[in-house]
């Protein structure tokens, strides 16, 4: 790598303030807010609005939508057109 043209990379908690939950990953993310982690140090925290804990695709909540009957519907609707 060149020097002196990567951001820092370094540890940072991940806080998902809607389902409560945090992890600490390592990311060139900063911050000024800080957190006192599980292991007593103290590293910088940013604030994330979704993540894999709230997130619908993960937790299995996601709505299915029907797609199967939605061409034979609109072909019902307004028919079939003829091919050339």
């Amino acid at each position: 790598m060149k020097p002196d043209i990567h951001p820092p990379y370094g540890p940072v908690v991940f806080r998902d303030r809607a389902a409560d939950h945090a992890f600490l990953t390592r990311s060139t993310a900063t911050s000024d807010k800080t957190i006192v982690w599980e292991d007593g140090v103290t590293y910088p925290v940013v604030d994330v609005e979704i993540s894999h804990v709230s997130h619908p695709f993960y937790t299995g909540t996601a709505r299915v939508l029907d797609t199967a009957g939605r061409v034979e519907r609109f072909e019902r609707r307004y028919g079939r057109r003829a091919t050339r």
